[in-house]
Protein backbone atom coordinates (compact mmCIF):
# COMPACT_ATOMS: atom_id res chain seq x y z
CA UNK A 1 0.00 0.00 0.00
CA UNK A 2 1.24 3.47 -0.82
CA UNK A 3 1.86 5.80 2.07
CA UNK A 4 2.40 9.23 0.59
CA UNK A 5 4.45 11.41 2.90
CA UNK A 6 2.45 14.44 3.98
CA UNK A 7 4.13 17.85 3.82
CA UNK A 8 6.93 16.37 1.76
CA UNK A 9 6.77 19.07 -0.91
CA UNK A 10 5.51 16.53 -3.42
CA UNK A 11 5.14 18.78 -6.41
CA UNK A 12 5.54 17.83 -10.03
CA UNK A 13 4.27 21.22 -11.29
CA UNK A 14 1.01 19.60 -12.40
CA UNK A 15 -1.87 20.01 -9.90
CA UNK A 16 -3.84 17.06 -11.32
CA UNK A 17 -0.91 14.67 -10.78
CA UNK A 18 -0.11 16.11 -7.35
CA UNK A 19 -3.72 15.51 -6.28
CA UNK A 20 -3.66 11.98 -7.70
CA UNK A 21 -0.56 10.85 -5.80
CA UNK A 22 -1.63 12.57 -2.58
CA UNK A 23 -5.29 11.51 -2.46
CA UNK A 24 -6.20 8.88 -5.05
CA UNK A 25 -3.33 6.47 -5.80
CA UNK A 26 -3.69 4.40 -2.63
CA UNK A 27 -7.50 4.31 -2.96
CA UNK A 28 -7.24 3.10 -6.56
CA UNK A 29 -4.80 0.36 -5.56
CA UNK A 30 -7.05 -0.74 -2.70
CA UNK A 31 -10.00 -0.86 -5.11
CA UNK A 32 -7.95 -3.01 -7.50
CA UNK A 33 -8.17 -0.67 -10.48
CA UNK A 34 -4.51 0.31 -10.87
CA UNK A 35 -1.00 -0.11 -9.54
CA UNK A 36 1.20 2.84 -8.64
CA UNK A 37 4.94 2.42 -8.33
CA UNK A 38 7.10 4.98 -6.52
CA UNK A 39 10.71 6.04 -6.79
CA UNK A 40 11.48 7.39 -3.35
CA UNK A 41 14.37 9.58 -2.29
CA UNK A 42 17.00 8.20 0.06
CA UNK A 43 17.01 11.02 2.61
CA UNK A 44 14.34 11.07 5.32
CA UNK A 45 12.22 14.16 5.67
CA UNK A 46 11.52 15.81 9.03
CA UNK A 47 8.30 13.76 9.27
CA UNK A 48 10.29 10.47 9.04
CA UNK A 49 8.97 9.74 5.54
CA UNK A 50 10.90 9.50 2.29
CA UNK A 51 10.03 11.99 -0.46
CA UNK A 52 8.60 10.80 -3.75
CA UNK A 53 10.98 11.60 -6.61
CA UNK A 54 8.81 10.05 -9.34
CA UNK A 55 5.88 7.69 -9.82
CA UNK A 56 3.85 5.93 -12.46
CA UNK A 57 0.46 4.25 -12.46
CA UNK A 58 -0.61 1.38 -14.73
CA UNK A 59 -4.15 0.12 -15.28
CA UNK A 60 -5.75 -2.41 -17.61
CA UNK A 61 -7.91 -0.84 -20.28
CA UNK A 62 -9.30 -1.40 -23.75
CA UNK A 63 -9.69 0.56 -26.94
CA UNK A 64 -11.92 0.24 -29.98
CA UNK A 65 -10.05 -1.01 -33.02
CA UNK A 66 -11.63 1.93 -34.88
CA UNK A 67 -9.38 4.26 -32.86
CA UNK A 68 -6.18 2.55 -34.07
CA UNK A 69 -4.44 3.34 -37.36
CA UNK A 70 -5.98 1.29 -40.17
CA UNK A 71 -2.66 -0.39 -40.96
CA UNK A 72 -2.57 -1.84 -37.43
CA UNK A 73 -6.28 -2.43 -36.86
CA UNK A 74 -6.90 -4.63 -39.91
CA UNK A 75 -6.32 -8.02 -38.28
CA UNK A 76 -7.66 -7.17 -34.83
CA UNK A 77 -11.03 -8.41 -33.53
CA UNK A 78 -14.12 -6.22 -33.67
CA UNK A 79 -14.56 -6.24 -29.89
CA UNK A 80 -12.55 -3.89 -27.62
CA UNK A 81 -8.80 -4.50 -27.85
CA UNK A 82 -6.98 -4.92 -24.50
CA UNK A 83 -4.29 -2.34 -23.73
CA UNK A 84 -2.33 -1.14 -20.74
CA UNK A 85 -3.00 2.44 -19.73
CA UNK A 86 -0.02 4.34 -18.40
CA UNK A 87 -2.52 6.35 -16.41
CA UNK A 88 -0.23 8.66 -14.47
CA UNK A 89 3.46 9.43 -14.56
CA UNK A 90 5.26 12.31 -12.90
CA UNK A 91 8.63 13.48 -11.67
CA UNK A 92 9.03 15.83 -8.72
CA UNK A 93 9.83 19.34 -9.95
CA UNK A 94 13.15 19.24 -8.06
CA UNK A 95 14.30 16.50 -10.48
CA UNK A 96 13.02 17.93 -13.77
CA UNK A 97 15.59 17.98 -16.61
CA UNK A 98 17.82 15.37 -14.94
CA UNK A 99 16.72 12.33 -16.98
CA UNK A 100 14.41 10.94 -14.31
CA UNK A 101 11.41 11.13 -16.64
CA UNK A 102 13.16 8.88 -19.15
CA UNK A 103 14.17 6.45 -16.39
CA UNK A 104 10.63 6.41 -14.98
CA UNK A 105 9.18 5.73 -18.44
CA UNK A 106 11.64 2.88 -19.01
CA UNK A 107 10.75 1.36 -15.63
CA UNK A 108 7.03 1.71 -16.41
CA UNK A 109 7.43 0.05 -19.82
CA UNK A 110 9.57 -2.71 -18.29
CA UNK A 111 6.85 -3.31 -15.67
CA UNK A 112 4.16 -3.44 -18.38
CA UNK A 113 6.29 -5.71 -20.58
CA UNK A 114 6.67 -8.11 -17.65
CA UNK A 115 2.92 -8.14 -16.99
CA UNK A 116 2.29 -8.71 -20.71
CA UNK A 117 3.99 -12.11 -20.51
CA UNK A 118 1.09 -13.25 -18.28
CA UNK A 119 -1.78 -11.03 -19.36
CA UNK A 120 -1.60 -10.03 -23.01
CA UNK A 121 -2.44 -6.60 -24.33
CA UNK A 122 -2.01 -5.02 -27.74
CA UNK A 123 -0.43 -1.71 -26.78
CA UNK A 124 0.40 0.84 -24.13
CA UNK A 125 -1.68 4.00 -24.25
CA UNK A 126 -1.21 7.31 -22.51
CA UNK A 127 -3.32 10.46 -22.30
CA UNK A 128 -1.22 13.62 -22.39
CA UNK A 129 -2.15 16.53 -20.14
CA UNK A 130 -0.48 19.11 -22.39
CA UNK A 131 1.81 19.64 -25.39
CA UNK A 132 4.98 19.36 -23.28
CA UNK A 133 3.94 15.87 -22.18
CA UNK A 134 2.99 15.00 -25.77
CA UNK A 135 6.49 16.01 -26.97
CA UNK A 136 8.03 13.85 -24.22
CA UNK A 137 6.19 10.72 -25.35
CA UNK A 138 6.78 11.44 -29.06
CA UNK A 139 10.51 11.62 -28.31
CA UNK A 140 10.39 8.06 -26.97
CA UNK A 141 8.45 6.50 -29.84
CA UNK A 142 4.80 6.88 -28.90
CA UNK A 143 2.44 7.70 -31.76
CA UNK A 144 -0.60 9.96 -31.72
CA UNK A 145 -3.94 8.17 -31.89
CA UNK A 146 -6.29 11.13 -31.62
CA UNK A 147 -7.04 14.36 -29.77
CA UNK A 148 -10.11 14.74 -27.58
CA UNK A 149 -11.16 17.59 -25.28
CA UNK A 150 -7.72 19.20 -25.29
CA UNK A 151 -5.81 15.99 -24.59
CA UNK A 152 -3.86 13.77 -26.90
CA UNK A 153 -4.11 9.98 -26.66
CA UNK A 154 -0.92 8.23 -27.75
CA UNK A 155 0.11 4.61 -28.04
CA UNK A 156 3.01 2.23 -28.46
CA UNK A 157 2.35 -1.34 -29.67
CA UNK A 158 3.51 -4.06 -27.27
CA UNK A 159 5.56 -5.50 -30.14
CA UNK A 160 7.61 -2.29 -30.07
CA UNK A 161 8.00 -2.49 -26.28
CA UNK A 162 9.09 -6.14 -26.58
CA UNK A 163 11.66 -5.32 -29.27
CA UNK A 164 13.07 -2.55 -27.11
CA UNK A 165 13.72 -4.81 -24.13
CA UNK A 166 14.81 -7.81 -26.20
CA UNK A 167 17.37 -5.59 -28.01
CA UNK A 168 18.66 -4.50 -24.62
CA UNK A 169 19.07 -8.15 -23.63
CA UNK A 170 16.32 -8.18 -20.99
CA UNK A 171 14.80 -11.54 -20.16
CA UNK A 172 11.26 -12.06 -18.95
Amino acid sequence: MIQVPQNSSDDCDEPELNKFIQTQAAKHMKAGISTTMLLQGSVLLSNDKYPICAFYTVAPSSISKKKLPQALAGKLPHYPVPVFLLAQMAVHSKYHNHGLGKITLIKALEHIWSINSHMRAYAVIVDCLNEKVERFYLKYGFEILYKHEGRTRMFMPMKTVARLFECLGFKR
